[in-house]
């Protein structure tokens, strides 16, 4: 049965997500998983990735599952290509149309619609693998309450090899390691009971927002400071098609997340001061380039020093934010104009 929801999904700052229920449109219970996919402009690898999740939910039905797509303001054919996905899917399918700009504003529109057990962030450039709910059935059969990040392939060979995560090794997220990459946001799970503990994504971060990254790095931040473990399985994997392929995207890129991974720094100064300790050590690896010292990758010779000046302007930025009291002031202007424009 597809159920379809092509309306705007209205602004809720509530920290606490729906208790999982009977959904009234359809009469069934609530699934175990819901895939929740943001997208904006990318109709054409959108189709691809919902494709997947398709093929893998028919690999393994009995771990019953859905999917809610988010279309955060989208100018391209998203919406109408959505309408008629919807029409034709085998899986139970929720299209969410948020004009709200930035992805963190997109993942909590899902967080708000979704109904599984487990919710899966799944990005729109990503093909999920065929075993991948059987992979997930496994991790979570225990029942215990983390957050679980899977393993992230390049999904293209032209593309080059970065926001990808192939490590054999199963860990978990301590002080010693920066949280930035250890759980990617394009593959990332938790139990409903996590993300209703951790509440919404912070819209000042992600791309669309001001701080451009990092919603998923914060996300895991706060989860650890309730005492929440974070978990990276060498499995559930997934494949980036990012597109990237020549130096200069990747640059942008990565001085994205070092802005974002500053901004970071100061939110959680006081509560999670360890977070300093990864800027000491940047800034000393730096000075270290100066002299011929190790890059931060040594496939794509990318320095250390974009990413202690774009952490202290991350700092700064996410200063002024907080002065500024975004995105609450941001909200009031938009509910005004929209109030004025109704006259």
């Amino acid at each position: 049965m597809t159920i379809k929801s092509p309306q705007l999904l209205p602004h809720n700052r509530s920290t606490m997500l729906a208790p999982i229920s009977i959904d009234p449109r359809s009469h069934r219970p609530a699934p175990e998983v819901s895939f929740i996919v943001c997208t904006r402009d990318r109709v054409a690898v959108l189709e691809a990735c919902i494709k997947s999740i398709q093929l893998a939910c028919r690999a393994h039905p009995a771990f019953a599952a859905e999917l809610v797509v988010v279309d955060n303001g989208s100018s391209d054919r998203t919406a109408e290509r959505l309408a008629s996905i919807a029409d034709m899917s085998d899986i139970p399918f929720t299209a969410v149309c948020d004009p709200r700009r930035g992805l963190a504003a997109a993942r909590n529109a899902g967080l708000e619609r979704a109904r599984g057990r487990v919710l899966v962030f799944v990005d729109d450039d990503c093909a999920v693998h065929r075993d991948y709910l059987r992979d997930l059935q496994r991790h979570y059969a225990t029942g215990e309450r983390v957050i679980r990040g899977g393993r992230v392939e390049i999904g293209d060979a032209r593309d080059l090899p970065f926001t990808i995560k192939r490590s054999p090794v199963r860990e978990r997220l301590t002080p010693d390691v920066h949280p930035g990459g250890f759980v990617l946001g394009c593959n990332m799970t938790m139990h409903r009971d996590v993300a209703a503990r951790i509440g919404h994504f912070d819209e000042r971060f992600g791309a669309g927002g001001p701080l451009r990254s990092a919603e998923d790095t914060d996300y895991l931040v706060r989860a650890v400071l309730l005492g929440i473990p974070v978990e990276y399985v060498p499995d559930m994997t997934i494949f980036h098609h990012h597109g990237r392929r020549d130096r200069k995207a990747i640059e942008k890129l990565h001085r994205d997340y070092s802005l974002g991974n500053g901004g970071l720094c100061l939110k959680h100064v006081r509560a999670a001061p360890w977070l300093l300790r990864h800027f000491y050590w940047a800034a000393r690896s730096a000075l270290r380039e100066l002299v011929n010292g190790p890059r931060f990758d040594h496939e794509l010779k990318l320095s250390h020093w974009p990413i202690v000046g774009m952490n202290m302007l991350g700092a700064a930025k996410f200063a002024v934010l907080l002065v500024a009291r975004w995105p609450e002031a941001a909200q009031v202007r938009q509910d005004q104009q929209a109030n004025a424009e109704a006259r």
